[in-house]
This record gives structure tokens, sequence and C-alpha cells, in this order.
């Protein structure tokens, strides 16, 4: 992650698993062969476009759960090992919405960086939401990943936070409570744009802590964007139409890469 981050701007594009054996909407039939088909067609999409890295999620795992499945878990660990051959970019990986998961995933899978929601208190369609992020950097720790770069989610998708402090500090805090090391600010959900000024706020409260747009990003708003973010994870708007549970679209990720070429 420190050679990704050392570029300027890093755009790092979502390859999102069909649900996986233990969710609900598993398709148990077309099996494993189908998940990892799918991802190996993503892949080669934004690699062909040219991103600069690629995170792998569980994003059909519905309805969302705050602990890993133990299936879920073990099946996305299996197909990220089947598919770090076709990889020539770093990649990262993100268990929703579980922070412990997601760091054992990376250590098993030799993921360059974790994305997940690490701090604060939700209510959201999960249920009351209060992750921790002492066991997760602990398990950092214990499985030897020091330099396993952890982004923090300081907004959850489909939540409401509890805390009242101002976006600024919930930033600030996060990185000076929990050692954040990259920030991510996301709007309220899948696909729908970060507020700009949640950006703007959150970069001037901590200062040389990289800060990424986490959601919502798209071809008409990556000036903006990139005029304050430093770099920006990109899932909805590489996809056919813009649908989020449509494959990725080569041309539009070219597009989007070409303009980011540009900026850069």
């Amino acid at each position: 992650m420190k050679s990704l981050l050392s570029l300027k701007k890093p755009i790092i594009g979502m390859v999102h698993f069909p649900p996986l054996p233990g969710s609900a909407p598993y398709d148990a039939g077309a099996g494993m062969a189908r998940v990892i088909d799918s991802a190996a067609r993503d892949i080669a999409a934004l690699q062909d476009g040219g991103v600069d890295a690629v995170m792998f999620g569980n994003e059909g795992d519905r309805p969302y759960r705050t602990r890993a499945s133990q299936a879920g878990l073990v099946a996305m660990a299996a197909a990220v090992g089947q598919l770090k051959s076709v990889l020539r970019v770093p990649f990262g990986v993100n268990y929703l919405w579980d922070p412990l998961a997601s760091v054992q995933l990376a250590a098993a899978t030799g993921a360059g960086f974790v994305r997940e929601i690490f701090t604060g208190v939700y209510a959201s369609d999960m249920g009351m939401w209060a992750p921790e992020a002492a066991p997760a950097l602990e398990e950092r720790a214990r499985l030897g990943r020091p330099d396993l770069t952890l982004m923090f989610n300081i907004n959850a998708e489909f939540a409401a936070p509890l805390d009242t402090r101002p976006i600024a500090l919930r930033a600030k805090s996060a990185v000076f409570s929990s050692m954040a090391d990259v920030i991510c600010v996301s709007g309220a959900m899948t696909g729908q744009g970060v507020a700009v000024s949640d950006l703007a706020l959150a970069k001037q409260a901590v200062g040389d802590t990289p800060v990424f747009a986490n959601t919502g990003v798209r071809l008409d708003t990556v000036a903006e964007i990139l005029g304050i973010a430093d770099g920006c994870v990109v899932g909805t708007h590489f996809k056919q139409g813009g649908d989020t549970w449509a494959p990725v679209d080569g041309e539009r990720v070219k597009r989007f890469m070409d303009a980011v070429g540009r900026l850069r």
C-alpha cells in the first residue's frame, strides 16, 4: 500500500463478489465457479482500464451483517487466493462489515490494505452497530502484518452516527486515538456521492494522513473530488449503466482513468 500511496491521486477499483456461500442469495447451483468467473472478468476490465489497485469486497452478501459468516469468510479467502495470479496491481480486501475478519482475511491472502468501519457507534440497517478498532489493530500485530494499511471509513453507509461530533473531529480522533492510516469519507449508501464539504473538513483536520473519497465518485465529479481528496475508491460508476450489481464496463473505466491522468 505504501507504493500505492506514493502515487498522485491513486484510484482503487472495486471487485464486488457475487453472493458467497452462507449468504441468503448465494446461487448454490452455479457454485463458486460463478463467483470466480465474475470477479476475474471484473479484474480484467479494471486492470485494462488503468486502475492503480483493486479491492475485493463481499458486496453481494445481503442482508449485510456486522460479524463475518464463517462460510463466507472462508469462501472469500479461497476466491482471492485463486484470483491473485491474474493481478497486476496491488490489492486490498473488505469483508462487510467486520474489521477483525477483514484484517484476518488480509493476512491470509497477502492483501496490502483493508477498508472497514473501525470506529463510532451507529443506528443502521443491521441494528445497533459499535465496531472496535483495538481488536483489529491487535490482530494485525499478532499476525505479523504491521505493513497492512488500514483505511478507516468514518461515516458508515446504511447507517447514521449516534456520535454527534462534527466529521472533522471524528476524522482527527480516528487518527489520534485509533491510529488510522487512511481516512475514507462516504455518502449515505453505496454509489451515492460524498459531500465535498465533508471531504474538505476531514482533510483539513488530519493534515498529512491521506483522505479518500469512498463512494459515488463519477466521471463528472472526479475533478472536483480530487481537488480535495488524496485518492478515490470507485465501484458503482465503473459498472455497466452505473448499476452496482452489473459487471464492470471497461470503457467506463478507461474514460474515467483517462480523465484522472489529465488531472494528474
